[in-house]
């Protein structure tokens, strides 16, 4: 992550979205070479897989305990709206649990991070067109504290 800083809570998060894209599109690169060179990348292809996995896993969990919850408290009217990202959470960590549960990159494998990849890529859509504008826009949401604080809870998480 770059310099905290000058950045607010939505700012961040669409910093681990744009950084986490890439990573998908590497792994794309690498899973639609032709045999046999698709073979020489499944361990590439597998540490690719496990980085976006490990990314996603501590994206939603300071989504879920930091940026969510306070916006659920701003914002009595949004509740349908992360009711949904939940939702779309748990679609995404359903997709993990099954990547991380295959171990080794292959056509199951390469199947699965297209689908989280298209599940990712809606959720960002959703968060960026819907959530982000509310939260930017409520006076009682303060994006800055919250960056802070998600941020040093991503490092926690990261550390292990």
């Amino acid at each position: 992550m770059s310099d905290i800083s000058d950045k607010d809570a939505c700012e961040l998060l669409d910093a681990d979205h744009i950084a986490v894209k890439h990573l998908f599109v590497d792994y794309a690169r690498l899973a639609v070479l032709p045999e046999p060179a698709a073979g020489k990348t499944a361990g590439q292809r597998t540490a690719l897989a496990m980085k976006i996995c490990d990314e996603l896993t501590v994206h939603a969990q300071i989504e879920e305990e930091i940026f969510y919850p306070a916006l659920r408290k701003a914002l009595p009217d949004a509740g349908a709206l992360l009711d949904k990202a939940l939702a779309e959470h748990q679609q995404a960590k359903q997709l993990i649990a099954d990547i991380r549960g295959i171990g080794k990159a292959n056509a199951a494998m390469d199947t699965l991070v297209a689908e989280l990849n298209v599940a990712i890529e809606n959720h960002v859509k959703d968060e960026r067109d819907m959530l982000f504008s509310k939260a930017m826009a409520a006076p009682d949401v303060d994006l800055l504290s919250l960056a802070d604080q998600m941020f040093e809870r991503q490092q926690e998480l990261e550390a292990g």
